[in-house]
C-alpha cells in the first residue's frame, strides 16, 4: 500500500528550520530523514528561483523521484517548503497563504525571536487542520 507525502516546513533567513511537521501522520525515521534531506537540498533552487520572479508562490522548484518541493518565500525571507507526491497547484497556493497568517502573527509576538523555532501548540494544531481541510 502506497503512502501519501505531504512534510510541511518554514526556513528562517539563515538557512535553519523553524518549524516542521509530517502532515500525514508519523513515519519511520529513515523516511523523516530522506524528507528532510530533500527539503534542504531545495534550499539552492529556492534561492536561485526567488530572483526570477517577484510572486512569493514560486510553485515547483525541485523534484526527487516522484516527490515535488513547492515553495513559498515571505517578504521577510522565511521559506515555506512543502514535499509532496503531486498536489493541486491551486490548492497547495492557498495552503502557504493560510499559513503565512499565522506566521505572521507568531512573529510580530514581540517574545519570539526572528530565528527561534516555532513551538506554539495552537499554531501547529491550526497547520495541520488547513493541511486537512485545504490539501485533503
Amino acid at each position: 500500500m502506497a503512502t501519501s507525502t505531504l512534510t510541511f516546513m518554514i526556513v528562517g533567513q539563515q538557512d535553519q528550520p523553524i518549524y516542521e511537521v509530517d502532515l500525514t501522520g508519523p513515519k519511520e525515521q529513515q523516511a523523516q530523514y530522506l524528507h528532510q534531506f530533500v527539503l534542504h537540498a531545495s534550499l539552492d533552487a529556492i534561492d536561485d528561483a526567488m530572483w526570477t520572479t517577484k510572486e512569493p508562490f514560486l510553485k515547483t522548484v525541485d523534484r526527487f523521484n516522484n516527490l515535488i518541493v513547492t515553495a513559498f518565500v515571505s517578504p521577510g525571507s522565511a521559506r515555506f517548503l512543502l514535499l509532496h507526491d503531486g498536489r493541486n497547484e491551486d490548492s497547495v497556493k492557498a495552503f502557504f497563504g493560510e499559513v503565512y497568517e499565522l506566521y505572521v502573527r507568531i512573529v510580530i509576538n514581540p517574545f519570539h525571536g526572528p530565528t527561534s523555532k516555532i513551538t506554539n501548540k495552537e499554531f501547529d494544531r491550526k497547520v495541520k487542520q488547513l493541511a486537512k481541510k485545504v490539501l485533503g
